[in-house]
């Protein structure tokens, strides 16, 4: 393969993979409207039946100022990142023994990939970062 077939492949292949994950974050954003009854996510998220979102990804869970979590999401030890969301979201209550969440989970792989992805590109301060 010439320099110039090389460049343009890759070339190509970076431009697929962004297109997938704009993709993704469509998706992930339609999957949060099954969140939007408890959680908000952006620049004027409130805490509502669940914690608002905002810069999940690296927050110990049961940290957010202004909610009353239980004591078992308080106590669980969990740091959210994409592998601990995506065993969560499965199933919250068999995750977190005790959590007020009442959500019957999302058990399908690529919806809660799409849907952590939309939510970790939010950061603390509700900013698309």
């Amino acid at each position: 393969m010439t320099m110039k077939k090389l460049l343009l492949a890759v070339a190509v292949t970076a431009v697929s993979n962004g297109l997938a994950s704009a993709q993704d974050l469509a998706a992930g954003a339609n999957s949060f409207k099954k969140c939007l009854a408890c959680h908000e996510i952006g620049e004027t998220a409130k805490n509502k039946v669940g914690p608002q979102l905002n810069g999940l990804d690296g927050r110990t869970s049961g940290s957010t100022a202004g909610y009353n979590f239980s004591d078992a999401n308080k106590k669980s030890g969990i740091t959210w990142n994409e592998a601990t969301f995506l065993d969560y979201i499965k199933d919250p209550r068999a995750k977190i023994l005790g959590t007020k969440m009442i959500f019957p989970g999302i058990k399908n792989e690529t919806e809660a990939k799409n849907l952590w992805a939309h939510l970790k590109q939010f950061g603390a301060d509700g900013k698309k970062k």
